[in-house]
């Protein structure tokens, strides 16, 4: 019989390795494609799936199996995701004004971004919320249920933010038909 994802991690949390590596091994992937519909971009989903792994072994010690654990783990991947977010949009700041270096710099980061897909581009556009509600559903990686337990608001509100990111990639869609 395989044992609890709670139980492992109380494990875990007490410094037993085997417990960690076999958190890592169910849940890893998951967290990844999480994190990559949270940031946009696979190499940026890397760096951030391997922060939280590299911090888990300390946050592992605030689960209180209040949830399930995926639910808990891909809060704590949403919270990365703003930190990192705050952490990008303060360095861009500090960066304005350091000449033809960071122009060429932000020209090649543009055509980067030009170069995702269209999913990936509309994903981007979205608010916040409706981007971290469709990070957590898209896939089947949870449902609405556990997203609203993840994010702490209701079901309904999970429901309504997926209805509005359905229309607002139908506008996106039109305006570029039409274009």
């Amino acid at each position: 019989m395989e044992t609890a994802d709670s139980d492992l991690a109380r494990a875990a949390a007490g410094g037993d390795r085997d417990a960690f590596s076999a958190l890592l091994a169910r849940h890893y992937d998951g967290l990844f494609r999480v994190c990559f519909r949270l940031t946009g971009s696979r190499p940026m989903a890397e760096d951030l799936t391997q922060d939280i792994c590299l911090a888990l072994p300390t946050k592992l010690r605030g689960f209180r199996a209040e949830a399930k654990f995926s639910t808990w783990l891909y809060r704590v991947a949403v919270n990365a995701a703003h930190d990192a977010r705050r952490r990008a949009a303060t360095r861009a700041k500090a960066a304005d004004g350091w000449g033809d270096w960071e122009v060429a710099r932000r020209a090649t980061d543009a055509e980067t971004a030009e170069g995702l897909d269209w999913l990936q581009a509309a994903m981007r556009a979205l608010p916040e919320d409706l981007r971290d509600t469709a990070a957590l559903t898209m896939g089947d990686e949870m449902t609405h249920a556990e997203a609203a337990e993840a994010l702490g608001i209701s079901e309904g509100t999970v429901s309504w933010r997926l209805s509005e990111i359905r229309k607002r990639l139908k506008a996106m869609r039109d305006e570029e038909l039409s274009a």
